[in-house]
Protein backbone atom coordinates (compact mmCIF):
# COMPACT_ATOMS: atom_id res chain seq x y z
CA UNK A 1 0.00 0.00 0.00
CA UNK A 2 1.06 3.56 -0.63
CA UNK A 3 0.44 6.99 0.84
CA UNK A 4 0.02 9.21 -2.24
CA UNK A 5 -0.77 12.36 -0.24
CA UNK A 6 -1.57 15.18 -2.65
CA UNK A 7 -2.57 17.77 -0.09
CA UNK A 8 -3.75 18.32 3.45
CA UNK A 9 -6.80 20.51 4.03
CA UNK A 10 -6.71 22.88 6.98
CA UNK A 11 -10.04 24.63 7.37
CA UNK A 12 -10.61 27.91 9.16
CA UNK A 13 -13.55 30.27 9.78
CA UNK A 14 -11.59 32.98 7.94
CA UNK A 15 -8.59 32.64 5.67
CA UNK A 16 -6.60 35.14 7.74
CA UNK A 17 -7.10 33.14 10.94
CA UNK A 18 -5.99 29.95 9.20
CA UNK A 19 -2.91 31.62 7.73
CA UNK A 20 -2.00 33.05 11.14
CA UNK A 21 -2.32 29.63 12.75
CA UNK A 22 -0.10 27.91 10.18
CA UNK A 23 2.52 30.67 10.31
CA UNK A 24 2.71 30.30 14.10
CA UNK A 25 3.06 26.53 13.80
CA UNK A 26 5.40 26.13 10.83
CA UNK A 27 7.21 29.47 10.80
CA UNK A 28 6.21 30.22 7.20
CA UNK A 29 3.13 32.13 6.09
CA UNK A 30 0.95 30.52 3.40
CA UNK A 31 0.49 32.53 0.23
CA UNK A 32 -2.90 33.35 -1.24
CA UNK A 33 -3.87 30.73 -3.80
CA UNK A 34 -7.17 32.01 -5.17
CA UNK A 35 -10.90 31.46 -5.12
CA UNK A 36 -12.93 28.41 -6.15
CA UNK A 37 -15.58 30.01 -8.41
CA UNK A 38 -19.12 28.90 -7.61
CA UNK A 39 -17.99 26.77 -4.67
CA UNK A 40 -17.84 29.49 -2.03
CA UNK A 41 -14.27 29.01 -0.81
CA UNK A 42 -10.82 30.51 -1.23
CA UNK A 43 -7.45 29.29 -0.08
CA UNK A 44 -3.82 29.88 0.82
CA UNK A 45 -1.11 27.31 0.20
CA UNK A 46 2.36 26.08 1.20
CA UNK A 47 4.46 23.28 -0.28
CA UNK A 48 5.19 20.21 1.86
CA UNK A 49 7.27 18.49 -0.80
CA UNK A 50 7.64 18.43 -4.60
CA UNK A 51 4.10 17.06 -5.11
CA UNK A 52 2.44 17.67 -1.76
CA UNK A 53 1.09 20.83 -0.21
CA UNK A 54 -0.94 22.28 2.62
CA UNK A 55 -4.17 24.05 1.71
CA UNK A 56 -5.68 26.52 4.14
CA UNK A 57 -9.31 26.87 3.10
CA UNK A 58 -12.10 29.14 4.33
CA UNK A 59 -15.47 30.50 3.21
CA UNK A 60 -15.00 33.25 0.62
CA UNK A 61 -16.85 36.45 1.64
CA UNK A 62 -17.01 37.41 -2.04
CA UNK A 63 -19.22 34.36 -2.78
CA UNK A 64 -22.12 34.62 -0.29
CA UNK A 65 -24.50 33.03 -2.82
CA UNK A 66 -22.56 29.75 -3.06
CA UNK A 67 -24.61 26.63 -2.20
CA UNK A 68 -24.42 25.42 1.40
CA UNK A 69 -23.09 23.25 2.84
CA UNK A 70 -19.84 24.10 1.11
CA UNK A 71 -18.04 21.47 -0.98
CA UNK A 72 -15.24 21.43 1.62
CA UNK A 73 -16.74 21.86 5.07
CA UNK A 74 -14.90 25.05 5.98
CA UNK A 75 -18.22 26.53 7.08
CA UNK A 76 -18.48 23.99 9.91
CA UNK A 77 -15.30 24.79 11.86
CA UNK A 78 -15.15 27.24 14.76
CA UNK A 79 -11.36 27.27 14.92
CA UNK A 80 -8.66 26.27 12.42
CA UNK A 81 -8.00 22.53 12.19
CA UNK A 82 -6.96 19.75 9.84
CA UNK A 83 -10.20 18.28 8.46
CA UNK A 84 -9.41 16.28 5.33
CA UNK A 85 -6.81 15.08 2.89
CA UNK A 86 -6.64 14.40 -0.82
CA UNK A 87 -4.85 11.50 -2.47
CA UNK A 88 -3.45 11.43 -6.01
CA UNK A 89 -4.88 9.03 -8.58
CA UNK A 90 -4.69 8.64 -12.35
CA UNK A 91 -7.70 6.29 -12.43
CA UNK A 92 -10.60 8.04 -10.73
CA UNK A 93 -13.22 6.02 -12.60
CA UNK A 94 -11.63 2.74 -11.60
CA UNK A 95 -11.40 3.76 -7.96
CA UNK A 96 -15.01 4.92 -7.80
CA UNK A 97 -16.25 1.71 -9.37
CA UNK A 98 -14.11 -0.54 -7.15
CA UNK A 99 -15.33 1.32 -4.07
CA UNK A 100 -18.96 1.13 -5.20
CA UNK A 101 -18.73 -2.64 -5.76
CA UNK A 102 -17.59 -2.95 -2.14
CA UNK A 103 -20.24 -0.68 -0.63
CA UNK A 104 -18.08 2.43 -0.29
CA UNK A 105 -19.39 5.60 -1.93
CA UNK A 106 -16.84 8.11 -3.20
CA UNK A 107 -19.44 10.17 -5.04
CA UNK A 108 -19.43 11.46 -8.58
CA UNK A 109 -16.35 12.66 -10.44
CA UNK A 110 -16.35 16.35 -11.31
CA UNK A 111 -13.98 19.01 -12.61
CA UNK A 112 -12.53 21.89 -10.61
CA UNK A 113 -10.89 25.17 -11.51
CA UNK A 114 -9.07 27.91 -9.63
CA UNK A 115 -7.50 31.13 -10.82
CA UNK A 116 -4.04 31.83 -9.46
CA UNK A 117 -3.15 35.37 -8.39
CA UNK A 118 -1.11 35.75 -11.60
CA UNK A 119 -4.20 34.98 -13.69
CA UNK A 120 -3.17 31.46 -14.73
CA UNK A 121 -5.71 28.69 -14.22
CA UNK A 122 -5.45 25.39 -12.42
CA UNK A 123 -7.66 22.54 -13.67
CA UNK A 124 -8.28 19.19 -12.03
CA UNK A 125 -10.71 16.29 -11.74
CA UNK A 126 -11.75 14.85 -8.40
CA UNK A 127 -14.10 12.54 -6.57
CA UNK A 128 -16.72 14.25 -4.44
CA UNK A 129 -15.33 15.66 -1.16
CA UNK A 130 -18.87 15.82 0.22
CA UNK A 131 -19.17 12.02 0.00
CA UNK A 132 -16.78 11.98 3.00
CA UNK A 133 -17.53 8.40 4.18
CA UNK A 134 -15.39 8.47 7.36
CA UNK A 135 -15.29 12.01 8.71
CA UNK A 136 -12.30 13.10 6.65
CA UNK A 137 -10.19 9.97 7.17
CA UNK A 138 -11.02 8.35 3.81
CA UNK A 139 -9.74 10.96 1.36
CA UNK A 140 -11.15 12.26 -1.84
CA UNK A 141 -9.03 11.57 -4.92
CA UNK A 142 -7.64 14.11 -7.35
CA UNK A 143 -6.06 14.01 -10.80
CA UNK A 144 -4.28 17.15 -12.03
CA UNK A 145 -3.96 15.81 -15.57
CA UNK A 146 -1.60 18.01 -17.56
CA UNK A 147 -1.80 20.93 -15.11
CA UNK A 148 1.46 21.78 -13.34
CA UNK A 149 1.12 20.53 -9.78
CA UNK A 150 0.22 23.39 -7.39
CA UNK A 151 3.16 22.58 -5.09
CA UNK A 152 5.57 23.75 -7.78
CA UNK A 153 6.83 27.23 -7.09
CA UNK A 154 5.21 27.60 -3.67
CA UNK A 155 7.01 28.68 -0.50
CA UNK A 156 8.09 25.57 1.39
CA UNK A 157 6.47 25.18 4.79
CA UNK A 158 8.33 21.97 5.59
CA UNK A 159 8.39 18.31 4.65
CA UNK A 160 5.48 16.02 5.43
CA UNK A 161 6.93 13.18 7.51
CA UNK A 162 3.82 11.19 8.36
CA UNK A 163 0.04 11.23 8.40
CA UNK A 164 -2.08 9.20 10.82
CA UNK A 165 -5.72 9.16 11.86
CA UNK A 166 -8.02 8.53 14.79
CA UNK A 167 -11.55 7.18 14.46
CA UNK A 168 -14.08 5.58 16.83
CA UNK A 169 -14.53 2.75 14.31
CA UNK A 170 -10.86 2.36 13.50
CA UNK A 171 -11.00 -1.22 12.19
CA UNK A 172 -13.86 -0.49 9.79
CA UNK A 173 -12.17 2.63 8.42
CA UNK A 174 -8.81 0.86 8.15
CA UNK A 175 -10.50 -1.80 6.01
CA UNK A 176 -11.94 0.90 3.74
CA UNK A 177 -8.48 2.38 3.28
CA UNK A 178 -7.00 -1.04 2.53
CA UNK A 179 -9.67 -1.49 -0.15
CA UNK A 180 -8.43 1.75 -1.73
CA UNK A 181 -4.79 0.60 -1.33
CA UNK A 182 -3.95 3.40 1.06
CA UNK A 183 -1.53 2.85 3.94
CA UNK A 184 -2.88 5.49 6.32
CA UNK A 185 -2.68 4.13 9.90
CA UNK A 186 -5.95 4.50 11.84
CA UNK A 187 -6.01 4.29 15.64
CA UNK A 188 -9.02 4.17 17.96
CA UNK A 189 -10.12 7.62 19.10
CA UNK A 190 -13.21 9.42 20.36
CA UNK A 191 -13.82 11.23 17.07
CA UNK A 192 -12.36 11.36 13.56
CA UNK A 193 -9.09 13.28 13.47
CA UNK A 194 -5.99 13.58 11.31
CA UNK A 195 -2.49 14.10 12.70
CA UNK A 196 0.32 15.23 10.40
CA UNK A 197 3.96 15.49 11.40
CA UNK A 198 5.94 18.06 9.47
CA UNK A 199 9.67 18.77 9.57
CA UNK A 200 10.27 22.53 9.56
CA UNK A 201 13.37 24.69 9.84
CA UNK A 202 12.59 24.96 13.55
CA UNK A 203 12.16 21.22 14.15
CA UNK A 204 9.22 18.84 13.97
CA UNK A 205 5.69 20.23 14.25
CA UNK A 206 2.39 18.42 14.71
CA UNK A 207 -0.60 19.61 12.71
CA UNK A 208 -4.07 18.43 13.69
Amino acid sequence: MDMPVDHLIYAAPTLESGMDSIEALLGVRPVYGGAHPGRGTHNAVLALGPEAYLEVIAPDPAQPEAPRPLWIAADTVVEPRLIYWAARSKDLEGLVEKARRNGLQLGEISAGIRARPDGSMLHWRLTDPQANPAGGIVPFFIDWGDTLHPAKGLPVGGKLLSLEALHPEAERVQAQLRLLELGLPVHPGPQPALVARIRTLNGESVLN
